[in-house]
């Protein structure tokens, strides 16, 4: 991201912006300063100055409109988003809910963390550390009092590597759909 805000950077999340809209919901996309590792290096996403930052993001726009404030993280955001969740006091009424997709097999969900949760992933994702098995086992270790969902998304194609953003890995071409059942989770809980 530049300091205007635009980006070159063709992501999921950048591709589908504009969607949120159409559902009266307000996207932020949230960028970090520095690498925060992968599978193979490390995932460093669990570090606190990272989540400090996605806590001054949140904390933000929280006080800024007083609305619900959800986040969502696809593939190594995942990590992001969970250890954000898990952070959080039991009590925290920061965030409303969490949506993880194409979840990184590192991710994991605590207990205690009972705000709804909805995974998403693409039934042809074969990116191997994100299988979709990944989002299923966040949603079925939740205690059953707790709201939460798994959606797989089939359709689109697949260019390129398999574990990046024109792969099924990265929802290619079903943005619409990965962004309207997103929204349908938001508002109805």
């Amino acid at each position: 991201m530049q300091d205007d805000g635009s980006t070159k950077n063709r992501h999921t999340f950048v591709r589908s912006l504009d969607q949120w809209s159409q559902y009266h919901i307000n996207a932020v996309l949230v960028d970090t300063p520095y690498d925060l590792g992968d599978l193979q290096r490390g995932d460093l996403r669990d570090r606190s100055d990272h989540l400090e930052r996605v806590h001054e993001v949140v904390s933000h726009y929280q006080d800024k409109y007083h609305l619900p404030i959800w986040i969502f993280g696809h593939s190594m955001g995942t990590s992001t988003a969970t250890n954000f969740a898990n952070r959080l006091d039991k009590n925290s009424h920061l965030i409303s809910g969490i949506i993880i997709a194409g979840t990184v097999r590192t991710a994991s969900i605590d207990e205690s963390v009972s705000m709804p949760i909805l995974a998403l992933h693409h039934v042809q994702d074969s990116c191997s550390g994100t299988p979709p098995d990944a989002s299923a086992r966040i949603v079925n270790k939740r205690p059953s009092q707790f709201v939460s969902k798994l959606e797989m998304i089939d359709g689109g194609i697949s260019e390129g590597d398999v574990c990046q953003s024109f792969a099924y890995h990265g929802f290619n071409q079903t943005e619409p759909e990965l962004i309207k059942r997103a929204a349908k989770f938001i508002l109805s809980n």
